[in-house]
């Protein structure tokens, strides 16, 4: 979902350097174009590929799926390979921009996880468009000493109404709160909170959830989809909506810095959304074959389990997940139990109509009118 996750820090921008951007590179010999969420792969796995493959990847990030979903469905964007969100795929599918995966070309297409293949086929019937690459949640990320100085011991960072509850939010708005500049996933949890379908299509919910959010709006210090990692790790914010591994690299960067703040995060007891991106090729790839290439590497089982040790995300490799290192494999926060994965949403497309109303509801919010 959704998805740009984490910000670009010094080491991975020089390694990415390499690479952009894919409008203006010209290559010598064999080459793939990929286009990726932001800082949503290994540091060295691009280099890895060409010198185990013999193709140069041409790479390029976005950070909204709303950016990806336009610059696809005019057509000719030249990229071979997206990541892809799984609530962006059927209208992908229906729109002809994806290109069925030649299953005789994907060798590791075996250490897929059936359980998320499973899930994934409610988005690409039959599973043929798209294999799952990472996964995860979103939830609160937070200043654990912040959020007890403003809200007491017994502050409820296990649930929604930490953000969603006006009172905890004013005070909360003393210390800093952002939010997710995304009315797809924004809105859901909004909806959630108010015991409506997260995925409804009824204008009278989205008019609930407008005014929950527009009474909470003075107490928002920003909308931002990457801006509040690096503010929670410098303690400039107390709380976010977060994605799981986007806050678990705050709380990473805090204790490398050794500023003194200490980040959590927390997937609310209401229940939260979990998304799966995935990997897919284009109809019109300039490269079909470097792309199926690409996306077989990267379900390599000893390819995919360093890019969960960096980014703190499960990958939707069964056979990768002993080869994940033991902070991250044990992790309930990068791989929930059973039990809290039961209380999770999916979030899913909707008709032209309600995305409509959707994008009013967001700007009436953000503007605060």
């Amino acid at each position: 979902m959704l998805r740009h996750r984490l910000y670009l820090n010094t080491a991975l921008a020089a390694g990415l350097a390499l690479w952009l951007p894919a409008a203006s590179a010209a290559v010598d010999g064999p080459s793939v174009h990929v286009y990726n969420w932001y800082d949503y792969i290994g540091p060295t796995t691009l280099a890895d590929f060409k010198r185990d493959q013999g193709i140069t990847p041409v790479y390029d990030t976005f950070d909204s799926a709303e950016v990806l979903e336009g610059k696809l469905l005019t057509g000719g964007s030249g990229y071979d390979v997206v990541v892809a969100s799984n609530f962006s795929l059927p209208t992908l599918i229906k729109a002809g921009v994806l290109a069925p995966l030649d299953p005789a070309k994907l060798p590791h297409l075996k250490h897929m996880d059936p359980t998320l293949l499973a899930k994934l086929a409610s988005n690409d019937p039959g599973n043929r468009y798209a294999v799952p690459y990472l996964w995860g949640t979103n939830g609160i990320g937070y200043n654990i000493d912040k959020v007890r100085a403003v809200l007491g011991e017994q502050a409820p960072v296990d649930s929604w109404d930490l953000l969603f509850k006006e009172d905890n939010l004013a005070k909360l708005s003393q210390c800093g709160v952002a939010l997710l500049d995304s009315p797809a996933e924004m809105l859901p949890v909004a909806l959630h909170y108010l015991g409506l379908p997260p995925n409804s299509s009824n204008p009278d919910d989205y008019k609930q959830a407008e005014a929950l959010l527009l009474k909470l709006r003075p107490h928002i210090r920003y909308f931002d989809s990457s801006k509040f990692i690096s503010d929670l790790a410098n303690g400039n914010i107390c709380a976010a909506v977060s994605w799981s591994g986007a806050a678990l690299e705050a709380k990473t960067n805090a204790e490398l810095a050794g500023n003194g703040v200490r980040i959590a995060y927390s997937l609310p007891k209401e229940g939260a959304p979990v998304w799966l991106d995935t990997l897919v090729l284009l109809k019109d790839a300039p490269h079909p074959t470097q792309g199926q290439a690409f996306i077989d590497y990267l379900m390599r089982p000893e390819v995919v389990a360093p890019i969960t040790d960096h980014l703190n995300y499960p990958n939707g490799n069964l056979a990768a997940t002993p080869l994940v290192g033991a902070a991250a494999r044990n992790n309930p926060v990068v791989y929930p139990s059973a039990e809290t994965m039961a209380r999770l949403f999916t979030l899913q497309p909707l008709p032209k109509k309600t995305e409509r109303i959707r994008t009013r509801v967001w700007s009436k919010v953000k503007s605060g009118q």
